[in-house]
């Protein structure tokens, strides 16, 4: 039975994943942001899509910052964020979406889209929603790095990599359209071991394996959504970093792996170069 959840997403883990009181949370994720952006090259082109984690902010909020330090470059230009995350709470096929109008966070309110309503294989499901961290804690750091944005939060279930591959080509957009997938990697295996295992699923994602398993990425359902997107297109993810919660905040015995990865579209001028003389005479 579908449980309503009215027309606010409310916060589910603010005050638990990352810090209920904005005065708090801002500046965090700003420091978070300050470190992230020497590694950016003035050069880099910016992303469409971004692969980053969902943990608590202590634990992977510094890897997620690398990539939302690229989608920052894109401030002035996007209008429209799709964000996919995994269920970890309540089963559901398919894709879904909240029912609500809008997704607020303690920065504030944040419009939902309702483009991805009516698609094939995406159903309307509040109840998924309700307590889903996986998408909400990444609204913070895009009301931080982006100017005025609607949301089309997905909670991606049970589905083939190519239902939510199709899902995604009809929200792509243009450079309006910003993609954002949440996932972590391994979970609770060994710091040594996890290092093993990660490092194997980086490969994967940078060779577009498909399909990425479960055990290896929380995410799987709709990071593998994106490979087959990215197969489609032609286009490569790029690893911006990686590391455990070991590294961070975690206990050794345990850990929990995180990487964020960006997916770059060619340039105008390259995608004229690659064009054959005929098309582009």
């Amino acid at each position: 039975m579908e449980v309503e959840m009215g027309t606010v997403r409310q916060p589910a883990v603010a005050g638990t994943f990352y810090p209920a009181d904005p005065r708090v949370l801002a500046p965090m994720i700003l420091d978070f942001l300050d470190a992230a952006r020497a590694d950016v090259r003035p050069d880099a082109p910016a992303p469409k899509a971004i692969v980053a984690p969902h943990a608590g902010y202590v634990y992977s909020g510094s890897t997620a910052a690398l990539a939302y330090a690229r989608a920052e470059r894109r401030r002035d230009e996007v209008s429209r964020v799709v964000l996919l995350g995994p269920c970890h709470r309540v089963y559901t096929r398919g894709l879904a979406t909240p029912g609500a109008r809008t997704f607020r966070t303690p920065l504030g309110d944040v419009p939902i889209s309702a483009a991805a309503d009516d698609l094939p294989g995406v159903e309307r499901r509040p109840d998924v929603h309700r307590d889903e961290h996986s998408l909400e804690v990444h609204v913070p750091f895009l009301q931080t790095v982006l100017g005025d944005f609607e949301l089309v939060p997905l909670a991606v279930g049970d589905a083939e990599p190519a239902l939510t591959a199709d899902v995604l080509e009809a929200l792509w957009g243009g450079p309006e359209t910003l993609i954002v997938v949440s996932t972590d990697l391994s979970h609770y295996l060994p710091y040594d071991d996890a290092r093993e295992t990660d490092a194997a699923t980086i490969d994967q994602v940078l060779s577009l394996g498909v399909p990425i398993d479960h055990r290896r990425a929380c995410g799987a359902s709709p990071l593998n959504g994106l490979l087959e997107a990215c197969r489609r297109r032609g286009l490569r993810p790029e690893l911006l970093g990686a590391c455990n919660s070991g590294d961070t905040a975690g206990d050794l015995r345990r850990v929990v792996g995180y990487a964020s990865f960006e997916v770059a579209e060619p340039r105008h001028e390259e995608q004229e170069a690659a064009r054959p003389a005929e098309e582009a005479s």
